[in-house]
């Protein structure tokens, strides 16, 4: 996954808007043979940073948080889907994985701002959880509980393939 950036937003109870960003990550897009797809992704919470925030970042990395030590990756892995949802948006089910704990969850598909989405426009997936569900409850006081990741994927073209 070329170009792509994989973050999330939190609020403070003060109204202050936080930014995050996983500057590494992983991912692919599977063909299934029945025409389906499916993404798997994993985001790697050593490398998480709270943007414009050094002290945040090693508090999102911190055991109370991501516990990056412990669990050093958030995946999400959809159940199969339709290619035709990231032309034109909707519901991607699948499991997201935090500290553990694995829970069912649907983000959602944008719909398509050109006709090869991924490849010469970004996909881009948004979905909010809950701290508490992923047992980040911590700092409760002063960080409300919503969390949205806010997913932008470029892909690498698939080679051709040469014909005799």
């Amino acid at each position: 996954m070329e170009r792509s950036n994989f973050g999330f937003e939190l609020s403070t109870r003060w109204g202050q808007k936080l930014v995050g960003r996983f500057p590494r990550f992983d991912g692919k897009v599977v063909a299934l043979a029945d025409g389906r797809q499916q993404v798997q992704l994993r985001m790697y919470t050593r490398d998480v940073e709270i943007v414009g925030h050094p002290r945040y970042s090693e508090w999102a990395r911190g055991d109370r948080f991501f516990g990056a030590q412990t669990w050093p990756a958030v995946v999400f892995v959809s159940r199969p889907y339709d290619p035709e949802t990231i032309k034109r948006g909707g519901a991607l089910a699948g499991e997201l994985n935090i500290r553990g704990i694995a829970r069912p969850e649907t983000l959602t598909v944008q719909p398509a701002a050109c006709e090869r989405a991924g490849l010469d426009c970004d996909v881009v997936v948004i979905g909010a959880v809950r701290r508490s569900d992923y047992d980040m409850g911590a700092f409760g006081l002063a960080v409300n509980d919503r969390v949205v990741f806010v997913l932008r994927s470029r892909l690498r073209e698939a080679p051709a393939e040469s014909v005799p």
